[in-house]
């Protein structure tokens, strides 16, 4: 009778939470975000400039990480960050969703924001693999905005002109016109199946192989339950594990690796990314990397915000989690000191998306956030894609560019090395060091201290 009544006690308490929580995170923040004409903006890897055609054929766009950085692409133009921005996928708390195993719960508000994210950071990668960075959603720009002119003072709609004047110099005969029309209805429609089968990976129901209820399954090996709050670095783990075991045979191509005390094993990664998929002509792996890191001691130090617009500024980013204590934001860009992120505090009713044509506008945010990189928590995880070896050759190379471009002679926040993580083992000395190694990074352990470098 006793554990009875506990139990009723327990439910009784966790209506009570979620009826809370759904009042405090359905209410939508009105506040407007503003954005500078005279600074560039960055988005995983494209650089935008708010100026006019005029003032940008007198100005011409500068800005540090894009001159010092090849692999940025420079766009103009308001409408066309704001389509980019509004394609990415954008996760939420969610309320009247499945009762979730072992709980009375069916709302994750108060609690799964940082599982929000992580979905957030995995979406990206996975966007990235099945569409590429140039991809934008067709719908993007008809999403309605309550702050639509927030976004600058001096706005420049030049979308609908430009598509008309596409249409004006088309030349050709009819028939080379109608086939490239054929074929360009045909590209989107593959990509709209594509997007929406990533999106529904991530549905809030337990058969969604990256959904809500997959991860807190996952998150319970690491002793979590549901309705506790997750780090970054625990979520990264579970996003490992959840790609991991994941049977569809769309995702038999990618994989996930998770950073070991700030090191990424170079041939580690590569024996993931070598992992035969099980046919005839198997190609390499793509990779999802991840690494826990954190930007200083109990706050953030304001040294390594160079470091995150250079990281945020790379190709391969999808994205940085973390934000302030308790609460977990996806980091996308920066416009000076300050973050771009989306945030996943905001309770949305419960999407079907098992069920053909379900709506997709719940799931990509109208309008970005911005955030003083001073108010940031120092725990975070920072994610990159690489499409194959080679890639993941290139992006090691970029990534350690920053890394020392940032570190101001300190030691970095996590470094790529040579081997295994197993040839590390201190326990015995590795045999073959001067191989594993290279000189800057013997001379930079020589000056290693726990004072330089602060490990999870």
């Amino acid at each position: 009778m006793e554990a009875a009544g506990t139990d009723e006690v327990d439910k009784l308490k966790t209506k009570f939470m979620s009826a809370w929580n759904n009042m405090k995170y359905s209410w939508v923040l009105k506040t407007k975000t503003y954005f500078s004409r005279n600074s560039p903006v960055l988005l995983l890897g494209k650089c935008y400039h708010f100026k006019s055609e005029e003032e940008n054929e007198t100005a011409p766009v500068r800005s540090r990480w894009p001159v010092e950085n090849d692999h940025v692409v420079i766009s103009g133009n308001v409408e066309e960050f704001r389509r980019d921005f509004i394609s990415r996928i954008w996760l939420t708390y969610r309320e009247e969703f499945p009762q979730i195993e072992g709980s009375a719960l069916t709302t994750d508000c108060g609690w799964g924001c940082t599982l929000r994210t992580g979905q957030m950071l995995l979406a990206q990668g996975l966007v990235l693999h099945f569409l590429g960075r140039a991809w934008t959603w067709p719908d993007a720009l008809d999403i309605e905005t309550s702050d639509s002119e927030s976004w600058t003072s001096h706005t420049v709609k030049k979308l609908t002109a430009s598509f008309e004047a596409s249409l004006v110099g088309e030349r050709g005969p009819p028939s080379i016109l109608k086939e490239t029309r054929r074929r360009s209805f045909e590209v989107e429609g593959r990509n709209e199946i594509c997007h929406r089968k990533i999106i529904s990976w991530f549905g809030d129901s337990p058969l969604a192989c990256f959904g809500l209820h997959q991860l807190i399954e996952y998150g319970k090996k690491s002793g979590k339950a549901a309705g506790d709050w997750y780090g970054p670095a625990v979520v990264a783990h579970i996003l490992r594990k959840a790609v991991e075991e994941a049977r569809q045979p769309d995702l038999q191509g990618i994989t996930i690796y998770v950073a070991q005390d700030c090191t990424v094993y170079k041939a580690d990664v590569i024996d993931k990314q070598c992992i035969s998929t099980g046919s005839e002509n198997a190609e390499d792996k793509a990779v999802i990397i991840l690494v826990p890191v954190r930007l200083g001691g109990e706050r953030t130090n304001t040294d390594y915000l160079e470091f995150v617009k250079g990281i945020l500024s790379l190709e391969y980013c999808v994205g940085i989690i973390g934000g302030k204590p308790k609460q977990s934001y996806y980091f996308a860009g920066f416009q000076d000191d300050s973050l771009i992120y989306m945030d996943p505090h905001y309770c949305q009713s419960f999407v079907d998306v098992s069920i053909k044509d379900f709506p997709l506008e719940s799931f990509h945010c109208p309008s970005p956030k911005k955030m003083s990189f001073r108010k940031m928590d120092p725990s975070c995880t920072v994610g990159f894609y690489c499409r194959n070896i080679q890639d993941f050759e290139r992006a090691s190379e970029e990534i350690t560019k920053v890394l020392k471009a940032s570190s101001r002679e300190k030691y970095p926040l996590f470094t790529f090395v040579k081997g295994h993580a197993r040839d590390y083992d201190f326990t015995s000395t590795p045999t073959n060091e001067d191989d594993l190694f290279s000189e800057d990074e013997k001379k930079k352990l020589k000056r290693f201290s726990t004072e330089e470098f602060v490990l999870l």
